[in-house]
């Protein structure tokens, strides 16, 4: 289990993290998300013991990171500004990890990296941008760490590598109980595989929570009545959590927070007319929980 406690980071007099706090629990595939300079490479560096907080801290099963090379060992940090040895070729990059990771899997590298024809004889400096990425991804895959960091994990990879690395990163974690935490200034990047989210916005976590009961409770329902008078009172007089109401004509569009998963029930005693309860994206889900907090989403992402 990864425990940050209170952290700060300053650099010169900007301050990047502030009184920073976050618990991400083994075994699940944590996603944080924020604007371009919210802290988030900067906060995976911290964790990694790149970087020092300046005050608070970051415990792994119990210690604490920076300088600490038994927890080093069980963690790999892939970050967003590569980095390869000048002339060293993805079998090169291999010898490199093995001797530092005592897991590491070089069959496993050498599957991947032939599932994706990546050619491990030539020098990576001359492959292409996502190819690079490729490389690193299956390199830190091959580490079998019990924690692994992603920053902007599918950055300059197309639809169908995406889609490739998704199954990989869920297929190790399952695997080997590894807990993978990766981040994207982009939502619906991460929403079809990470089990949990956090927002960082100016240096803390302005919302965290488990996707499938955020995705759960939230609905966006059409709903017509015979009397067309009806308005958002209708429904907060019988006890529906009302976050947006919109309405055309005699259909409303409004979003509901259903947290006792009694909304269907209430909403039928209204006798409808028309009743459609309709998903919502992960997109939407922040929205309304950023409305509901007092920002607005586009400030934030």
């Amino acid at each position: 289990m990864i425990e940050i406690k209170g952290i700060s980071k300053q650099f010169g007099k900007t301050k990047v993290l502030e009184k920073l706090n976050c618990n991400i629990k083994d075994h699940c595939i944590y996603g944080l998300v924020g604007a371009n300079g919210s802290g988030k490479s900067t906060l995976l560096r911290l964790i990694n013991g790149i970087f020092k907080q300046d005050c608070g801290k970051i415990i792994v099963d119990g210690n604490e990171t920076f300088d600490n090379e038994n927890i080093k060992q069980q963690m790999v940090f892939v970050p967003d500004d590569l980095f390869f040895y000048q002339g060293y070729t993805l079998k090169d990059m291999a010898s490199f990890y093995e001797a530092m990771y005592d897991n590491f899997d070089k069959n496993y590298l050498f599957q991947l990296s032939k599932s994706l024809k990546l050619k491990d004889n030539v020098k990576i400096n001359t492959f292409s941008k996502g190819m690079k990425r490729q490389c690193a991804l299956i390199l830190a895959l091959a580490t079998r760490a019990k924690y692994m960091f992603f920053d902007e994990t599918f950055d300059g990879l197309d639809p169908v590598i995406r889609n490739f690395f998704k199954k990989q990163l869920a297929k190790q974690m399952d695997e080997d109980n590894s807990t993978i935490i990766m981040t994207s200034h982009n939502l619906r990047e991460l929403e079809d595989i990470c089990d949990n989210l956090g927002l960082l916005y100016k240096g803390g976590i302005l919302f965290e929570s488990d996707i499938n009961s955020i995705k759960t409770s939230m609905h966006k329902v059409q709903i017509s009545l015979k009397d067309e008078k009806f308005n958002i009172d209708t429904f907060t007089n019988i006890g529906i959590e009302v976050l947006s109401f919109k309405k055309i004509g005699s259909v409303a569009s409004i979003i509901i927070n259903d947290k006792n998963n009694d909304a269907e029930h209430k909403l039928n005693k209204l006798k409808p007319i028309i009743l459609d309860f309709l998903p919502l994206t992960l997109e939407e889900v922040f929205i309304y929980e950023m409305e509901a907090l007092g920002y607005e989403f586009n400030e934030v992402l």
